[in-house]
């Protein structure tokens, strides 16, 4: 897990000339530059993948990264509960041209290569907004945030003018989604897009989104021969659900898309419902064909027997759209507890939508300090003038409280930047009939912690509920305001006291299982071989660390330069990155500032 980290933050530009990339239907030929960019919701319960392709997945057709990130999940809900519910899912585009062609541009689908990209402009990333922050985005001037994390990107249909059997609309697409860090906004991410015809007008536009469901646990084999395709036409919303009693599990929630009322339509829409196999998949990668599926005004009974779950929403027609101007739409990911917690979810979008999802908001991120000692670590939240939650103001609460900041929490977790979290200490307001009136405090020191294990720490603000509108106390965001702490030894002033922990290494012992743990292996991945840890404690600031065998081999050396830590991990690797078996091992620390030498053993057992 990434430390510090407000959204998982990869920017990839890639020049492929002349390299053929097998997709299903032949191969594709890249010779442009484009600025791929992914990035993560993760203020709320929804961990979702946001690609500038326009995918609501990180992954090509066979479920490998594009970004290179090994576990990455492409729609969790919760926060690590391993819950996967997209493979891969996006929007499809059709029109007919002036020439009376039927084309469709797809940003993700099985059987043709994905169809939208960014230019290689350096503005064309994924912009992260922040609660009423305001950036100047070149084609969004003056940009100001309306939820807790807003996305905002642009793509094409054009800019790859090689992409094989693809012939463009010639579309370029703003993005802008948000999610939100409270309930009740906390379960569901919402997708606006801007669709603006830059060479031709466009004349009986459709609009689909297409998914392969996959719900369930993530480390369960093929998990996704166990869902169920649902739609609820009333809702304008597909859905796929876990199957009961298989080894993925239960998951808790399905995953529902739904359509909001779209913009830019004089005639009444024709709602298609459809679920696919890979066969009709298959029959319909051409444009014409795909044109014609999703046109076809269908609705398909629910599938309730277990088995893949691919499944398209589609709408239309939008008679014309002129060439600069925009048609617009919204779609949400929507999840609850259950089927019965997504549609609550889904009934309450349509307020939320109707009030251009200006909504109340929960105060500010604290600022946040924190100093590591040894065994104990001292948090700071203290407000400045920067960055005050306690002035905030709320322009869209329903009974007049302009400033409802109420107080903080602190939260701690021993297992990663997003939880789950414990709460430590609840500070608030004195003398008013919410909460427990503490009074403010703006720090507090844990004692008692184990050196040199990783801790997280979040502090957030709340408010008052706003009970004229019914809206519950909101809170900032603990996982955006996380921090990762390492208690541990103080760089020392030089050698003597140097010692390797633990020792004897016990490779019987479940280090990984430890709570902290001590090992750990990266998300999405179990624990192997590199993943062991040994530590030197007690080293000076500038320091040689060599290790040999009892029969005076060398193993493996490295440098250690830390003012502040005074300490080093070590993988049980040679130079050559191979294990090492057990057995006496000698180490020798060279201090270089005073040219001092400590020699020291240690045991490791396998």
């Amino acid at each position: 897990m990434m430390p510090n980290r407000k959204v998982i933050f990869t920017r990839i530009e890639i020049l492929i000339i002349f390299l053929n990339i097998d997709l299903f239907t032949g191969s594709l030929l890249f010779a442009q530059m484009t600025n791929l960019d992914f990035k993560m919701h993760d203020v709320g319960k929804v961990r979702q993948v946001i690609v500038n392709t326009g995918a609501l997945s990180a992954t090509d057709a066979n479920g490998v990264s594009k970004f290179g990130y090994t576990g990455l999940l492409n729609s969790e809900f919760p926060p690590n509960s391993n819950e996967e519910h997209i493979y891969m899912g996006g929007v499809w585009i059709g029109a007919i041209t002036p020439n009376g062609d039927t084309l469709v541009s797809a940003t993700k689908t099985h059987f043709t290569p994905d169809e939208f990209y960014p230019t290689d402009s350096e503005y064309d990333t994924i912009w992260v907004v922040s609660k009423e922050d305001t950036v100047d985005i070149p084609y969004r001037p003056n940009y100001t945030a309306i939820s807790d994390q807003d996305f905002v990107c642009r793509y094409n249909d054009y800019n790859l003018t090689n992409i094989n059997d693809h012939t463009p609309l010639y579309l370029d697409v703003i993005q802008t989604s948000y999610a939100w860090s409270s309930p009740p906004l906390d379960e569901f991410i919402i997708l606006k897009y801007d669709i603006i015809p830059t060479v031709f007008d466009l004349h009986d536009v459709y609009i689909a989104y297409w998914q392969q469901g996959e719900v369930g646990n993530n480390d369960a084999s093929l998990n996704w021969f166990d869902d169920l395709t649902l739609f609820y036409p009333e809702y304008q919303m597909g859905v796929t659900a876990d199957a009961e009693g298989r080894d993925d599990g239960d998951a808790i929630s399905p995953i529902g898309i739904k359509i909001l009322d779209p913009s830019n339509s004089s005639t009444e829409l024709v709602w298609s419902y459809q679920h696919q196999t890979h066969s009709v998949l298959e029959s319909i990668s051409r444009d014409a064909n795909r044109y014609s599926y999703i046109s076809q005004g269908v609705t398909m009974q629910n599938i309730s027997e277990p088995q893949r779950s691919h499944w398209s929403i589609s709408f239309g027609p939008i008679e014309h759209v002129a060439v600069g101007d925009t048609f617009h739409f919204e779609m949400a990911i929507v999840f609850g507890t259950g089927i019965d917690g997504m549609l609550e979810n889904a009934e309450y979008l349509e307020f939320l939508a109707d009030r251009d999802y200006k909504v109340p908001s929960p105060p500010p991120m604290p600022p946040l300090e924190i100093l590591t000692r040894s065994h104990q670590v001292e948090i700071n939240w203290e407000p400045s003038e920067g960055n005050n939650p306690e002035s905030y103001i709320d322009p869209y609460r329903g009974d007049g409280e302009t400033k409802p900041f109420e107080g903080y929490r602190l939260y701690k977790s021993t297992h990663s930047v997003t939880g789950p979290w414990t709460l430590l200490a609840e500070f608030d307001l004195p003398d008013n009939e919410y909460g427990y009136n503490t009074g403010l405090s703006y720090e507090y020191v844990d004692k008692g912690l184990l050196d040199n294990l990783d801790y997280y720490y979040s502090v957030t603000a709340f408010s008052k509920p706003d009970s004229t509108v019914d809206f519950p106390s909101l809170e900032s965001s603990k996982n955006g305001n996380a921090r990762i702490v390492v208690p541990g030894t103080m760089s020392q002033e030089t050698i003597g006291k140097v010692t390797v922990v633990p020792n004897p290494y016990r490779g019987d012992i479940d280090y990984n299982g430890y709570d902290p743990k001590w090992e750990r292996n990266p998300p999405g991945r179990p624990w192997m071989e590199q993943d062991r840890r040994v530590q030197f404690v007690n080293l000076p600031a500038e320091c040689e660390i060599k290790v040999f065998t009892l029969a005076g081999d060398w193993v493996n050396s490295f440098h250690h330069s830390d003012p502040t830590r005074g300490y080093k991990d070590w993988n049980l690797t040679s130079s050559v990155g191979q294990a090492i078996s057990s057995g006496i091992y000698l180490f020798t620390i060279e201090d270089i500032n005073r040219d001092n030498i400590q020699i020291g053993r240690f045991v490791i057992i396998k």
